[in-house]
């Protein structure tokens, strides 16, 4: 009776120790410093699914290192990283697609776009857009590029709006677009062009809409010329 009672508590004694041992494992993570600020590893869950939404550290209630983030399917893969910068508020993010190709990268500060950000043509590494922002807000050129790498479009942001040139182009180099904007809208003098580079149009814009004498080309040749200010009939040039 001896030897079974003394089998009976060295087994109790065993499952406190392997509970205390799992219980130990959950809470090593999501604890709180003394002030009640996020502090060690902390592991973030979807509301709903209860899948890992997130993993990172905390040095009292600031982000340091890497945090990854997952989406909500059973794969939970990883959809985007952000890597802390402990001297500031600078946290350089990369986003995932579901098969691990990059989308985009760039700088967050205080959680809003800053400076270059560069996106990806799908399931490529190759650049599909840079964009440049302050405070979270498009300032500056913005160029769009062809697969291959050459430039397919540029344009100028002001505080997130379009404001200055703008070029388009063909895959081969050649201008099809040479216009302005402001203030998101068509704004100053604008020429067309066709894929071989010779002139279809040329004319002003005065707030998005076409103003004054407008020329139009075939090939190259003006052909008629147009009074967009009043609507006239088109004036035909002599061949």
């Amino acid at each position: 009776m001896k030897s079974k009672k003394g089998y009976f508590v060295y087994l109790f004694i065993t499952m406190m120790l392997f509970n205390y041992s799992v219980y130990a494992q959950v809470t090593d993570y999501n604890k709180l410093d003394e002030k009640g600020l996020k502090h060690g590893l902390w592991k973030g869950k979807y509301d709903e699914s209860k899948r890992p939404r997130y993993e990172g550290t905390f040095d009292h209630g600031k982000e340091i290192g890497v945090f990854n983030f997952f989406d909500d399917t059973k794969k939970g893969s990883l959809i985007a990283t952000r890597e802390f910068n402990s001297k500031d508020n600078v946290a350089y993010t990369i986003f995932y697609d579901q098969k691990n190709n990059k989308v985009s990268e760039g700088k967050v500060v205080n959680k809003l776009f800053e400076g270059e950000w560069k996106y990806y043509h799908l399931n490529s590494n190759l650049i599909m857009t840079t964009e440049n922002y302050s405070k979270g807000k498009l300032e500056g050129v913005r160029t769009v590029y062809y697969i291959s790498g050459k430039v397919a479009e540029e344009i100028v942001y002001k505080n997130n709006l379009k404001n200055g040139f703008y070029k388009k182009y063909t895959e081969k180099g050649t201008l099809l677009e040479e216009s302005n904007y402001k203030n998101n809208v068509y704004n100053g003098i604008a020429t067309f062009k066709d894929a071989n580079g010779d002139i279809a149009s040329t004319g002003k814009f005065v707030n998005g809409k076409k103003e004054g004498m407008w020329q139009f080309f075939e090939k190259g040749k003006l052909v008629k010329e147009t009074n967009m200010s009043f609507a006239e009939p088109a004036v035909k040039i002599k061949k």
